[in-house]
């Protein structure tokens, strides 16, 4: 891509919309700009491939803060911030004070005096992290009102309880790449069967209210008491009002069966996730534990929700496009043949998620952003 195809790529998207936003959840964003985040997104990643440098935001600190395990969101955290020329900072949640009492507000009141951007990961319990992730926001912006501080300073949401925006921006560009018009396309959001542990929710429920605002045909998938939020469900079948449709079946195969696109994924039982708030309140690790316990064995109910090559047979010319979030559990939510077939795409599905950070970052940092990028065309051309 040349500077006049990207100034062509970037034209018509108000990207100054985006300076000093926060991504919390896709459903608080308007498509305009989603768009604009992918528009960017693919101009630094055309960059990035062909070896030019972006140091769009130089000298600033990105911290983050991941309160669950992760390997590609990190990566893709400091892979972003360091393409920006940001100095990424990636700490553990219990390495800080949350443990001893210090609320959120009061976290983002220390962190916002140094760092330039935020990243948190707040998965695990029901009604908590997305919330945290608010408190955080609330404390940034008293500080840096109170004391006159022009900076922005803007959060990324890298997975909570209620959505995992920047895996499901990532995987919307996959299916871009893949697909000339999702319109009309037939994608499955399924449970599958993991031994593993009781998976957030967020994944299915950002890829339901993400997808159908994109006039795709949507279909969730999951047994008996794996339910989704009920304010989620209700903006899914809203969003395909648009143009797409949304359904809920309890039977993979018949979500499988003619579907063009298929990501088959776990999360645990909503009651015992609900059971869990309650517990992780009190501190009462044992109780944890012990719905820990019952939910996999709740989960060992339904071993037979597999994606394998009897079901991807059932697909649209059983060639359906085969999506994970990663990392999938070998064997029993997927096959060993099945992920081994689509084992270079689904990291290329996970490679836009650095891309998507990127774009956030830039987007909300950079003042006449397609300009700086078309700049930095020009000086590679040099």
């Amino acid at each position: 891509m040349n500077q006049i195809e990207t100034a062509a790529l970037l034209d018509g998207h108000a990207l100054d919309a985006l300076l000093g936003r926060s991504l919390l959840t896709t459903q608080e964003w308007s498509d305009a700009d989603l768009a604009s985040v992918r528009a960017i997104a693919r101009s630094l990643a055309r960059l990035d491939r062909q070896g030019v440098r972006t140091p769009l935001c130089p000298d600033e600190l990105a911290w983050a803060v991941f309160f669950d395990q992760s390997t590609r969101t990190k990566s893709a955290w400091a892979g972003a911030a360091a393409r920006l020329g940001m100095s990424p900072v990636i700490v553990d949640g219990s390495s800080t004070q949350v443990s001893h009492g210090e609320t959120a507000v009061e976290t983002g009141a220390m962190l916002g005096m140094n760092a330039h951007a935020m990243g948190i990961r707040h998965d695990l319990i029901l009604g908590e992290g997305n919330t945290f992730i608010r408190d955080v926001k609330r404390g940034i912006d008293d500080y840096l009102d109170a004391t006159d501080d022009a900076r922005a300073v803007p959060i990324v949401n890298l997975q909570c309880d209620v959505d995992h925006p920047t895996q499901t921006m990532a995987d919307l560009m996959w299916l871009e790449d893949n697909f000339d018009d999702l319109a009309g396309k037939n994608i499955t959001m399924s449970w599958a069967y993991s031994p593993s542990y009781a998976k957030p929710l967020s994944v299915a429920q950002g890829l339901i209210t993400l997808l159908t605002r994109v006039g795709a045909n949507v279909t969730l998938a999951h047994p008996p008491g794996y339910d989704l939020t009920e304010a989620t469900m209700a903006a899914a079948a809203e969003n395909a009002g648009r143009g797409g449709s949304f359904r809920v079946v309890d039977d993979m195969d018949e979500a499988f069966a003619g579907a063009d696109v298929v990501y088959p994924k776990s999360w645990g039982a909503y009651d015992l996730m609900v059971e869990r708030v309650d517990a992780n309140a009190a501190g009462d690790a044992a109780e944890l534990a012990a719905i820990e316990g019952r939910a996999l064995e709740r989960n060992a109910r339904f071993t037979d929700w597999i994606c394998d090559e009897r079901r991807m047979a059932t697909t649209a010319g059983g060639e359906a496009l085969y999506m994970h979030c990663l990392p999938a559990d070998i064997g029993s939510e997927v096959s060993t043949g099945v992920m081994e077939r689509h084992r270079v795409d689904v990291a290329r599905e996970a490679n836009w998620k650095m891309y998507v950070v990127m774009a956030l970052l830039a987007g909300a940092k950079v003042p006449d952003l397609a300009d700086a990028i078309v700049m930095l065309e020009q000086e590679a051309l040099r």
